[in-house]
């Protein structure tokens, strides 16, 4: 399982960046919007996955309607 700092790296970006970026956010929406900024980009992620998901799952089912 890779670490977050390994995973922030495959980006290129360090900690001295990521420090920069949050500030930059919380400059441009401020501290009241922040939080429902990142909600919803929780919630379009989870939609993502789950689509992704379900068309993985139909596609391993027209395999198993087309072999039978």
């Amino acid at each position: 399982m890779a670490t977050p700092t390994l995973q922030l790296a495959a980006f290129g970006i360090g900690g001295m960046e990521l420090v920069l970026i949050l500030a930059l956010a919380l400059l441009l929406f401020g501290g009241a919007k922040l939080p429902s900024l990142a909600r919803g980009l929780g919630q379009s992620i989870k939609e993502f996955k789950k689509a992704t998901k379900d068309e993985e799952e139909a596609k391993e089912e027209q395999k198993k309607e087309i072999t039978r």
